[in-house]
């Protein structure tokens, strides 16, 4: 090969490299260009003007998620669902119906089951889920808690279903008992043994319609309206008079004694005198029908401190069959019955419990049970005192006994303070 054509070929291959190097250039000019547009498509992500105030006052649970599924915002009540983990949505069916919607920009409604986290109780989580798109690269889920309006419903279709099963037993045994009277119309004394039937359901059906429209003016908790001063003594005494007579069949002694300050008679409830007439009763009440036959019944008040101001308890002590561990966490529930057989035969509607439960509730107070099988049981109500505010520069507060860890004469074998035994 001659010189010119050597350099000719030089010639040609520098070139060829200046033409490589140029385009390699102008490619990476082109990449270079493009980096600012994907950033500006990250800035997109940003939430539209005025939708972070709007999701910061919803009450339901929400997450904006960008097209990587990020959690671009999420509210707090999200992250107490356990709905966002580590900055991603952490529920795998909310995940794939945020993708569904960012591909056809739909939207998605559902309700989902989810686990409790932390409880170790194995309780689902019922929450509503509603997914829909905001703007072209965002999508926006909204989660609403189900759980207590799934559990205020359930109550109420037990609350139905019992009611309409204790009103189906006496209506069922008046009408068979009326078709029995019709047969035996020539026969005196048939008659009036069914017609005695007749009384006692139809007593047992008036007792059960009016404790449910007792239980329909408490059951709400709300603060009473039309408060006043009412008197442990009188309470007391109404509460034995409503028993006496089943007492004195079973040959019941039943004992009222104080302790604190004064007597019963200084000791007043600010409360509606016929709520708390209705809840002490139903305590004497149940603690007669559960005693055995010459057995003893206490009711005892004292006045005793506390932080918010004095408080009046009130204790119904029995000599009974007692409550088991079991059925103590739920004897203040409606309808609710330790003993079916035994609530019926005594009349029971299952519903005096929980009318106590309400009406100490709407007074600012509570009703607390202590019992041992085979050994008694005692209730005990604590309420508000009227004109808690006192003077106490002589005599100063009453104190509890601190060395004494159960309720107030919880033992029904001890004796009850200065007791006025009634027959």
């Amino acid at each position: 090969m001659d010189v010119n054509a050597a350099v000719a070929a030089a010639a040609a291959i520098a070139g060829l490299c200046t033409g490589v190097i140029a385009m390699l250039a102008f490619r990476w000019s082109e990449r270079d260009q493009a980096r600012p547009t994907r950033t500006s498509l990250h800035t997109d992500a940003a939430l539209p003007p005025g939708v972070d105030t709007v999701l910061s006052v919803l009450r339901s649970s929400a997450v904006v998620l960008d097209e990587s599924d990020s959690v671009v915002k999420a509210s707090s009540a999200a992250y107490a669902l356990g709905l966002v983990r580590g900055g991603k949505l952490a529920v795998e069916p909310m995940l794939h119906m945020a993708r569904d919607t960012r591909r056809d920009g739909e939207i998605r409604q559902v309700e989902l089951d989810l686990p409790r986290r932390g409880t170790g109780r194995g309780e689902a989580l019922a929450v509503s889920a509603r997914v829909a798109p905001l703007g072209s690269r965002l999508v926006l889920l909204l989660v609403e808690d189900l759980t207590e309006a799934r559990r205020i419903e359930a109550v109420r279709r037990d609350f139905v279903a019992n009611v309409s099963h204790e009103l189906k037993t006496p209506v069922g045994a008046l009408s068979l008992l009326s078709e029995a009277v019709m047969d035996a119309s020539d026969d005196p004394e048939a008659v009036t043994r069914f017609a005695g039937r007749m009384q006692i359901e139809a007593t047992r059906l008036t007792n059960l319609v009016q404790e449910l429209i007792d239980l329909s003016r408490v059951q709400n908790d709300n603060p009473l309206e039309d408060a006043e001063p009412v008197r442990v003594d009188e309470l007391v005494a109404e509460a034995i008079d409503r028993s006496r007579q089943p007492a004195s069949t079973k040959q019941i002694t039943m004992a009222v004694g104080g302790s604190g300050r004064g007597s019963t008679a200084d000791l007043h409830i600010w409360g509606n005198r016929g709520q708390l007439a209705a809840a002490l009763g139903n305590l004497v009440e149940n603690a007669v029908n559960y005693s055995p036959a010459r057995t003893r019944v206490g009711v005892s008040a004292r006045r005793v401190s506390a932080p918010g101001g004095d408080l009046i308890e009130i204790a119904v002590t029995d000599q009974g069959i007692g409550i088991s561990e079991k059925d103590r966490e739920r004897v203040f529930e409606r309808f609710y019955r330790v003993d079916p057989a035994r609530s019926r035969a005594t009349g029971g509607t299952g519903l005096g419990l929980a009318i106590v439960k309400h009406v100490a509730a709407s007074h600012g107070g509570e009703v607390t049970v202590w019992s041992s099988e085979g050994q008694g049981s005692t209730f005990t109500l604590r309420l508000p005192e009227a004109g808690a505010v006192r003077d106490r520069s002589t005599t100063g507060p009453d104190r509890v006994d601190e060395d004494d860890d159960r309720p107030y004469d919880t033992d029904p074998n001890a004796e009850i303070p200065a007791p006025e035994v009634l027959p």
